[in-house]
């Protein structure tokens, strides 16, 4: 069974940040179903330091690769959010079980799980659900697996998961749910027709356990997947061109437990530095990713955001101002997202919010989904001045002088850039449906007051 670690009254901000605090709020937000809204008086600049959590989008394939073993796994670094605790609430309804060993440290043994049924229900509350179709194929043959859900920003296809299972010689079946089985998984040659993250990581999962050579061409190498691949390879599997877009994986037999640590979120890194931006602030962001930050650095020095960089550290100077830096001959600038290790799409929000507060004009094209950019109203009804060209692209003209509003946050990166919008803007704004900025940033309310913010909880 699973076990929490004890709550406390004060707040809470992970380990190692400059303030003591404890995991309360944050457990207590994912284990109800309490509505909460937060309330947040902006223009207040910020200060102090700032450390990143475990990247999100590794942690989550990592727990799934934990069904590839019956010994135990152990991850450490890991972001105790809505969708972590929400995977670790599958994996145990598949008959595993897991542990907080410590604060960010979780213990996962799949040694009960037998191959059945994934929870319609439970699938349907993350997109994370479906990594766990790699390592229920590769480890008992089949596995069916309703849709998944996750956030609403455009149409997610499923095509190239399918696409590397039938590589690999199993047989998918698509009905209300995916069915797919395999008497024997076969190595293959595999190009992906498009380099999705969540099906390469599908792919490495079911091909670490299959006979033979898996060669994946055209596949992800964004910093999550390359964790994914280190953890495998921590538990015996054998992967070379990690971090490229050709991956090779000889099939082994069985793979066995393993300790691994999770690598700081180069998401919530680009968040903190849109924040200082925002809030004219200078803020510190401890222990950076600087070896995942090179596109995330280009995009938003395109905005006028000098940064520097102390030791392992990186500091955010937003409180020198930010001028957009036109392109040759005094061409509009432009942002746009694309595969690692380009812009990471993740953060075109982020970047959008920051535009509205740097002087100058830009485009911003988020490339990769089409629903993503439509949270862009609630910011023209702040006074942000920006015109949708269409689902794809914005065009913004800064800085605007924000005003408070009542918002919604309609998924996990649209709710945090709102969040930022509002720490910038000229009084106090509510924002709800928190519960998506929380599936993503852990105790963020916390960590901000922490740097300054002025930001409270109250429960609708």
């Amino acid at each position: 069974m699973s076990r929490l670690l004890p709550r406390r009254s004060d707040g809470y901000v992970p380990a190692r940040t400059t303030v003591d605090a404890s995991p309360a709020p944050i457990l207590k937000a994912v284990r109800t179903d309490a509505m909460s809204t937060f309330i947040v008086e902006g223009g207040h600049p910020l200060h102090g330091r700032i450390r990143p959590a475990g990247n999100k989008n590794a942690a989550l394939p990592c727990i799934a690769a934990a069904l590839l073993t019956e010994e135990p796994v152990e991850l450490e670094n890991v972001p105790r959010i809505r969708d972590v605790l929400t995977l670790l609430d599958i994996l145990d309804s598949l008959g595993a079980s897991h542990e907080w060993t410590e604060d960010h440290t979780v213990r996962i043994d799949a040694s009960g799980v037998e191959v059945g049924n994934v929870d319609r229900r439970m699938a349907a509350r993350i997109r994370a659900s479906l990594l766990l179709a790699g390592p229920l194929l590769a480890r008992f043959g089949a596995v069916q697996l309703p849709p998944p859900g996750g956030d609403v920003i455009g149409r997610r296809r499923m095509d190239t998961h399918f696409l590397a299972f039938r590589a690999l010689g199993a047989e998918v079946e698509l009905t209300d749910d995916y069915s797919i089985h395999a008497d024997r998984l076969e190595g293959a040659d595999v190009f992906l027709d498009e380099p999705s993250v969540t099906g390469t990581e599908n792919a490495v999962m079911a091909a670490a356990l299959a006979k033979g050579t898996t060669r994946l061409r055209n596949a992800a190498a964004e910093p999550h997947v390359q964790d994914l691949c280190h953890q495998l390879v921590a538990m015996g599997a054998r992967i070379s061109g990690v971090g490229t877009g050709h991956l090779e994986i000889e099939g082994v037999d069985r793979l066995g437990g393993c300790t691994y640590r999770i690598g700081s979120d180069h998401i919530e890194t680009g968040s903190f530095m849109g924040l200082a931006a925002v809030t004219r602030s200078r803020i510190v962001i401890e222990d950076a990713p600087l070896q995942h930050l090179d596109s995330t650095l280009v995009g938003f020095g395109r905005l006028g955001l000098e940064c520097t960089v102390e030791g392992t550290d990186l500091v955010a100077h937003g409180d020198r101002g930010c001028r957009i830096r036109q392109d040759a001959f005094g061409a509009v600038a432009k942002i746009d997202d694309g595969p690692w290790p380009q812009f990471p799409a993740d953060l075109t929000s982020i970047a959008l919010v920051t535009a509205t507060q740097c002087e100058g004009t830009i485009l911003v094209h988020e490339k990769m989904f089409e629903s993503r950019m439509f949270f862009t109203d609630k910011l023209v009804g702040m006074g942000a001045r920006i015109i949708l060209c269409d689902p794809h692209r914005a065009v913004v003209v800064g800085p605007s002088r924000l005003r408070a509003s009542k918002l919604e946050s309609p998924d996990i990166r649209a709710g945090m850039a709102l969040l930022l919008a509002a720490l910038g803007a000229e009084g106090e704004s509510e924002i709800h449906n928190i519960h998506q900025i929380e599936r993503g940033y852990e105790a963020i309310d916390a960590r901000l007051r922490a740097l300054g913010a002025h930001i409270r909880r109250t429960e609708d």
